[in-house]
């Protein structure tokens, strides 16, 4: 099928479904007459779509920790323990690497290597291999909206499984969910199989079986600016909408500056509604979910709680709807489900302490959310421009042509031409703008604050101060200056 922003056609979808669901023995648990029912069996509370409607309602931060391991029965002890010790309002299932390269053949000897060593020997939960039936023991055993995160180009056959087994929330689209993650795979071929996620969630929706699904916003996560992951959030979620998708949630990853974090909240809250009404998709409801810093941790525990606590007090300032927290271990390797918990928990004390507080509408923070609305709105017109007005054809071509680009991306569909730096405040800004479409203006103002910090630490603003800018953080500070 050639790609192109518009609803398949259900002749369409029912061939490309008997193809996917035969790549892996589980697929023919997949009944979705049987489906629509299990999830009609459900309370409302484990549904992803109406958590998210009452909790804008009555302006509610939720948190939700990422965790996944191999073994079925240790995974469904981490949700509980995430649940009830930890207060966790939505619940992870993280998908292990294999299934998010469809390699389902390692992921069995995964498990079986799991069971013999009896520790999970995966990064994550196979899924894909557990199938509907034993996936469906994760929603039971919980009393909270379980949402899927993976990290996969060709997520089909997951999405089968586990909105079968009755998950109510899905992450990912075919941007971020391709270029920070793989090396090979053409934009052009993700979106097309993001396109039958979308489609497939959208069937739901038409069954009265509302599917949230969230755009994965950090990127690549190290020093992204805020109109890249706003404008790529956006593109995906009008893509989805198109589909049929009725519940949308789009993200962002914390930079560090307080005053560009919450602009960038406000600012995409705004634009993500803005275009949706634009295109036609004013009844589409969504949601903002804000990631706690996604770069290098301190090594410290300790110190690692101040991460944490200066992106909870981020999110409650910036009015996220919802809060993926990091843990104190998270320079150590994969957290335990104690170390979760205790992220849960300094979350939650932070934002409850700033549920009544606001931050004043100042100058600084006007001119950053102006900023940032300008820039999406510039890249957005332009990749509807090479697209001739189709948002799929455009980002393709965008991504080609350095319109669309992400810095430190693994991916060859990228042109890997703009470089990102901090200004002296710590605001993440433009060394190098490659061939996005910026103004002069909003060029001048990237160079003018770069400028700024470099006169302050008396040196030439390079590559150096990049570097210094990646590992500030884990060392204990927000700008990589000399010291």
């Amino acid at each position: 099928m050639k790609l192109e922003n518009r609803k398949w056609e259900e002749s369409y979808f029912e061939k490309e479904q008997n193809t996917v669901l035969a790549e892996w023995a589980t697929g023919n648990e997949v009944d979705l007459r049987d489906a629509f029912n299990y999830h009609r069996s459900q309370p409302r509370e484990k549904s992803a779509y109406y958590k998210l409607k009452k909790g804008q309602e009555e302006e509610r931060v939720f948190l939700q920790p990422r965790g996944g391991v191999a073994l079925l029965e240790e995974h469904i002890d981490l949700l509980h323990a995430l649940e009830q010790k930890g207060g966790a309002d939505f619940l992870p299932t993280t998908i292990d690497s294999y299934t998010r390269q469809n390699r389902y053949e390692d992921a069995a000897r995964g498990i079986e290597e799991s069971k013999a060593a009896g520790r999970s020997m995966l990064n994550g939960m196979p899924a894909v291999n557990y199938g509907v039936k034993n996936c469906r023991k994760i929603v039971n055993a919980v009393g909270v909206p379980v949402q899927v995160r993976h990290g996969t180009p060709d997520a089909r056959l997951l999405a089968e499984i586990t909105l079968a087994s009755g998950f109510t929330d899905f992450e990912g689209g075919g941007i971020s969910y391709n270029i920070p993650y793989a090396k090979s795979v053409p934009v052009e071929q993700s979106l097309l199989d993001w396109q039958y996620v979308d489609r497939l969630c959208g069937i739901y929706a038409e069954n009265s079986i509302i599917i949230n699904r969230e755009m994965f916003g950090p990127l690549t996560g190290t020093l992204v600016p805020p109109c890249i992951s706003h404008a790529i959030g956006i593109i995906e979620a009008i893509l989805a909408a198109e589909q049929g998708v009725r519940s949308i949630a789009v993200g962002y990853g914390q930079g560090g500056n307080l005053i560009q974090d919450i602009a960038a909240m406000r600012s995409l809250s705004l634009l993500g509604k803005k275009y949706l009404d634009r295109f036609g998709y004013s009844d589409v409801f969504m949601t903002t979910v804000f990631h706690q810093w996604m770069g290098g941790f301190p090594q410290d525990e300790n110190r690692a709680f101040g991460v944490i606590s200066w992106g909870a007090a981020t999110a409650a300032l910036g009015r996220a709807n919802k809060v993926i927290v990091k843990t104190p271990h998270e320079a150590v390797g994969i957290p335990t489900a104690d170390a979760n918990v205790a992220g849960l928990l300094c979350t939650r004390q932070v934002i409850r302490m700033l549920a009544e507080q606001s931050l004043p509408e100042i100058p600084v923070l006007q001119e950053e959310e102006a900023v940032i609305e300008h820039e999406v709105d510039e890249i957005m017109e332009r990749v509807l421009d090479l697209g001739d007005g189709d948002l799929a054809l455009g980002a393709v071509r965008s991504f080609k042509a350095g319109v669309l680009d992400v810095p430190f991306a693994p991916s060859r569909c990228v042109k890997g031409a703009i470089m990102p730096v901090r200004d002296r405040n710590g605001a993440i800004r433009f060394l190098q703008t490659g061939n996005l479409p910026f103004s002069k203006e909003i060029k001048e103002f990237h160079k003018e604050k770069i400028r700024e910090r470099g006169r302050e630490e008396k040196r030439e603003p390079g590559f150096r101060m990049v570097i210094d800018d990646i590992y500030a953080i884990s060392k204990g500070m927000l700008v990589g200056k000399p010291r």
